[in-house]
C-alpha cells in the first residue's frame, strides 16, 4: 500500500494538547489499564497499537469520558477533564468515532452529520427568544455550509440524501468520520477507522486521515490494526499490552523493539522468524 508519508511538521517542544497521567482502569477484579502515561502534541497523528484486549479502546473511552479512570488524570488543553461527561468534552473539542458503527441508521447521511454540530447551537433559555427572532436562519445556513464542506472533503456528495442504514460498510465508516469532523474538534479519536475495509477503502480512508491532520490541522489519536497504515502515516506510536505501556516513540523505532515483536508474534513465532534466514542459507 502506497500512502502519503507522515509529515515531519508535528510540533516538537510544544506543550501537550493532551496529557494522560498515570491512568489505571479497573472493572471489579479486572485491571484494564495499569498506570499508563503519554502525551499528544498539537498537530500530531498519534497511534495506539497492541494485541486484542490490550486496553486500546478502554484508553480512548477514558479520554472521551465514556469511562472514568480508577486512578490518574486526563488533562486536555491545559484543563483537567477527568470528571467531565462525554458531552462536555465534545463541547471543548474532543470528537471520536467508534469501533462499532454508531450512526442513526434511519436518518439521512446529511442529518447524521448535522448531529455532530448539535453542541454548537445557540439554544440556552436566556438567549433563546432573541436568537430565534433574529439569528436562527443565519445560523442554520452556516451549519449547513460547514457540513457541506465536510461532505465534499470526504467525497460523499452522491449519498448525502441517502438513508445511512442502506449504505455499504465502507461508506458508513466514512459518514461516521464526517460526523466527528463536523464537530470541529481540536482532538479527534479514531477507533479502528479501517476495520473491515478492503484495500481500496483503506487507502482512501488513510488519505482522508492524513489530510485532516495536515490540511485541516486536526490532532489525531488513532487505534488501528493495520501495521502498514500505522507505520506509514503516524508521527508517534504507543504500544499497549495487557493494559500496560510497552513502548512509545517514532514508528521505525517502535517496530524494531523486541518487546513489540514479542507482543505481536509471541515468543515461539519470534524464534521461528529469526531462525528462518539461517535455514534458507543452509
Amino acid at each position: 500500500m502506497s500512502l502519503p508519508a507522515a509529515s515531519a511538521g508535528a510540533a516538537t517542544g510544544v506543550s501537550a494538547l493532551l496529557d494522560v497521567q498515570n491512568i489505571s482502569l479497573r472493572f471489579g477484579g479486572l485491571k484494564a489499564l495499569s498506570d499508563v502515561s503519554f502525551h499528544v502534541r498539537p498537530g500530531e497523528l498519534f497511534s495506539i497499537i497492541g494485541p486484542n484486549g490490550a486496553g486500546k479502546t478502554s484508553m480512548l473511552n477514558c479520554i472521551s469520558g465514556r469511562y472514568t479512570p480508577s486512578d490518574g488524570r486526563v488533562v486536555f488543553d491545559g484543563r483537567d477533564v477527568t470528571k467531565l461527561k462525554p458531552n462536555r468534552r465534545a463541547e471543548i473539542g474532543i470528537g471520536r468515532t467508534f469501533q462499532n458503527l454508531a450512526l442513526f441508521s434511519h436518518m439521512s447521511v446529511l442529518d447524521n452529520i448535522m448531529v455532530g454540530r448539535h453542541h454548537l447551537l445557540k439554544n440556552n433559555f436566556f438567549t433563546g427568544a432573541l436568537y430565534w427572532i433574529g439569528g436562527a436562519q443565519k445560523e442554520e445556513l452556516e451549519h449547513r455550509r460547514k457540513v457541506e464542506e465536510v461532505i465534499d472533503f470526504l467525497d460523499i456528495q452522491h449519498v448525502r440524501k441517502a438513508t445511512a442504514g442502506t449504505l455499504s460498510y465502507g461508506l458508513r465508516k466514512r459518514v461516521e468520520l464526517a460526523r466527528a469532523v463536523a464537530l470541529e474538534p481540536k482532538l479527534i479519536l479514531l477507533d479502528e477507522p479501517m476495520a473491515g475495509m478492503n484495500l481500496e477503502e483503506k487507502e482512501d480512508m488513510a488519505r482522508y486521515i492524513v489530510d485532516l491532520n495536515e490540511e485541516w490541522g486536526m490532532t489525531i489519536i488513532m487505534i488501528e490494526h493495520d501495521m502498514g497504515v500505522v507505520m506509514d502515516i503516524s508521527h508517534r506510536v504507543m504500544v499497549l499490552d495487557f493494559g500496560r505501556k510497552l513502548v512509545e516513540g517514532e514508528p521505525a523505532a517502535v517496530l524494531a523493539d523486541p518487546h513489540v515483536r514479542k507482543a505481536y508474534l509471541g515468543e515461539e513465532d519470534l524464534e521461528i522468524e529469526e531462525a528462518a534466514p539461517a535455514a534458507v542459507s543452509a
